[in-house]
């Protein structure tokens, strides 16, 4: 009966009235339409957020895991395209500023939480999100802050719906101010929270952009540890899981193997394409999970001040990029 109910829920509101078995057809068509070239990373999220208005997720309760695997899966993916060397210097010229940024993205966000008189937990919650890498940091940090789910979703539904934005805007603005690759790729490891739409914009900037920008982001993305336990020490909370994104050690190894293994050149383009195209499909999904009900969950307040943090955040590191890489 619950169960039932909570299905209900989640088709609440919807602009088309469908039977499930046609909601079921319309999704996987969607889902198979993103794995073909046809369709871009920044046209499958968009894809995925009319299919959440107009007939819905039919399987939204296996939404987290499967964009969380499909992400992990295409990451691994692409470093067979990358080379070990050139990586390891990018991710090397990238510590300094990661360090520069997760720092005055943290006190700010915190500040920002103060003026708007946010709940503590979902402000510290969006600002890790904004600070790392989005939904990832929100996962790992929110149980050893112990957040409730409602904390967990409106953080979660403002950095997606910003990631989202960032996707679609963020090769625009490079075009406008004739950032190189390199200096695009730094801006969106630094700027967007969630590696997927790190990917998706670098990817359609350029491929050096989309191998430098991964490299940078993943970095990045190991600090989720330093800052969880810190997280433990303010809440004191010190018996709260630290998910570790065991899944970045793989990246790195299908790098060495792409770097030294020459045989891996003849299925390289294989993979890399599958990957693509993994990320493109979980993007749809990251889209189609942003129900009418994850939109209205989220406040005015938190949204507001997560938008002003990104923006914050965005403007800086462009301004560093232009003036500094």
């Amino acid at each position: 009966m619950d169960n039932q109910k909570h299905i209900n829920d989640n088709f609440s509101g919807l602009i088309l009235n469908l039977e499930d078995s046609r909601r079921k057809i319309i999704f996987a068509l969607c889902a198979v339409l993103c794995l073909t070239p046809f369709i871009s990373p920044a046209a499958a999220l968009v894809m995925g957020l009319v299919v959440a208005q107009f007939s819905g997720h039919p399987y939204l309760h296996l939404n987290h895991k499967a964009t969380h695997l499909l992400l992990q899966l295409s990451v691994v993916g692409l470093g067979f395209g990358m080379n070990l060397h050139s990586a390891f210097r990018t991710g090397k010229e990238g510590v300094i500023f990661t360090i520069i940024s997760i720092a005055i993205t943290l006190a700010v966000g915190y500040g920002l939480g103060k003026v708007f008189r946010i709940e503590k937990k979902t402000s510290f919650l969006i600002s890790c999100g904004t600070a790392i890498c989005g939904g990832s940091a929100i996962a790992a940090v929110s149980p050893v802050i112990k957040a409730e789910e409602k904390q967990i979703s409106v953080a979660l539904g403002c950095v997606f719906i910003l990631n989202s934005v960032a996707l679609i805007i963020f090769p625009v603005v490079g075009h406008y101010f004739n950032l190189s690759e390199t200096q695009f790729a730094m801006w969106c490891a630094l700027a967007i929270h969630d590696t997927s739409s790190v990917v998706g914009a670098a990817g359609k900037y350029g491929n050096h952009a989309l191998e430098i920008a991964t490299t940078v982001k993943l970095t990045r993305a190991l600090w989720i540890v330093p800052v969880a336990f810190i997280s433990g020490y303010i809440f004191k909370n010190s018996t709260g899981k630290i998910s570790v994104p065991y899944f970045i050690a793989f990246f790195v190894l299908a790098m060495v193997v792409s770097t030294y293994i020459s045989q891996i050149a003849a299925v390289r383009p294989i993979l890399i394409y599958v990957s693509k195209a993994g990320l493109t499909l979980t993007l749809f999904l990251i889209g189609a999970g942003l129900s009418r009900k994850v939109l209205t969950s989220i406040g005015f307040k938190p949204l507001f001040a997560g938008l002003l943090l990104w923006l914050l955040i965005s403007a800086a590191a462009l301004y560093a990029v232009i003036h500094l890489v």
